[in-house]
């Protein structure tokens, strides 16, 4: 579990799992290992071809075969082959896209991207997702001002709600420096692993994003504890507490269960105001959360909750 204090909301880019990002998104990632980097892209990946979006994985020129990463991306299911044979899944190489003569223009990639997205209208597809390994960057010797001033230059590309973007940047290409400093341009930041959980202390509670499932249930019912337990002995007016779980993607039935009874446990005056997903509202609610006076549920909608018993291998 990853864990900020209030500071962390307003110094970088909002932490979202993989499967939060809807079109109009533009964020960046940064994998740790090759293995988590392909679970994401691969849950990146089927999240946009299952949405009807066309998908182009762009690829470093020293990562696996294109054969390779089909066969990663579909894991054999089937889906990732149908949509390559039939031109909605494509994949390409980072240096062919960004540098095909061997210079760099951000005007060129505003133009091909533009056509792009105008190509997946055309074709009748709801969209386009772009998931891009941004290496090019170093080895063609663009500078990190370079880097930045693109990543700016692009956002006016996301006023169409129909594009997705991810830019990954792996430290073992580029300086902490600048993987810190794209955090701070782009307006979301995709989670490492898929099945990480990540707490942001707020002034009146927190905010909980990723997964809530048996491999974080400890981490999550800590949290909880922590949130809700703080009250002094000698407090004399009832307390507020503030609970986001608006990027918490997953919620397994037994963490629902958990967060109701710590509602529950509150005194008399103290209430727990939970924003949600309306999944997870109608989640919480089935569960008899309407029984618990303390507990409040404000539901937002974009970013969906589920709950389940465990998550799908990727």
């Amino acid at each position: 579990m990853t864990e900020h204090g209030p500071e962390h909301a307003h110094a970088t880019a909002r932490s979202v799992p993989v499967e939060a990002l809807r079109p109009g998104d533009h964020a960046c990632l940064d994998v740790p290992d090759a293995q988590a980097h392909w679970q994401v892209l691969t849950a990146y990946t089927r999240t946009g071809l299952t949405r009807g979006e066309r998908v182009m994985v762009v690829l470093d020129p020293a990562d696996v075969s294109d054969d390779d990463a089909l066969a990663r991306l579909d894991g054999g299911t089937g889906q990732a082959e149908d949509a390559w044979q039939s031109g909605q899944l494509e994949i390409v190489r980072n240096t062919a896209v960004y540098v095909p003569d061997g210079s760099f223009s951000k005007e060129r990639q505003f133009r091909l991207y533009s056509a792009e997205l105008e190509r997946a209208r055309t074709e009748g597809l709801t969209g386009l997702r772009v998931g891009a390994d941004m290496a090019w960057g170093q080895r063609t010797g663009v500078s990190d001002d370079q880097l930045l001033d693109y990543e700016v230059f692009m956002e006016p590309l996301f006023v169409d709600p129909r594009l997705t973007a991810m830019c990954w940047y792996s430290r073992h290409q580029y300086t902490d420096h600048l993987v810190a400093a794209m955090r701070t341009v782009h307006p979301l930041q995709v989670m490492t692993h898929l099945d990480a959980l990540e707490v942001t202390r707020t002034d009146g509670g927190a905010r909980i994003a990723g997964s809530a499932e048996p491999g974080t249930r400890e981490e999550f019912t800590a949290t909880l504890r922590a949130l809700l337990t703080r009250r002094s002995a000698i407090a004399s007016t009832p307390l507020r507490y503030e609970l986001d779980l608006t990027d918490l993607f997953y919620m397994e039935a037994h963490a629902a269960w958990q967060l109701i009874g710590f509602a529950r446990g509150l005194p008399d005056g103290d209430t727990l105001d939970v924003r949600c997903g309306p999944i997870l509202e109608a989640v919480l609610r089935g569960l008899g959360s309407d029984d618990v006076r303390q507990l409040r549920l404000r539901t937002e909608t974009g970013r969906e909750t589920g709950t389940v018993t465990g998550r799908a291998a990727h």
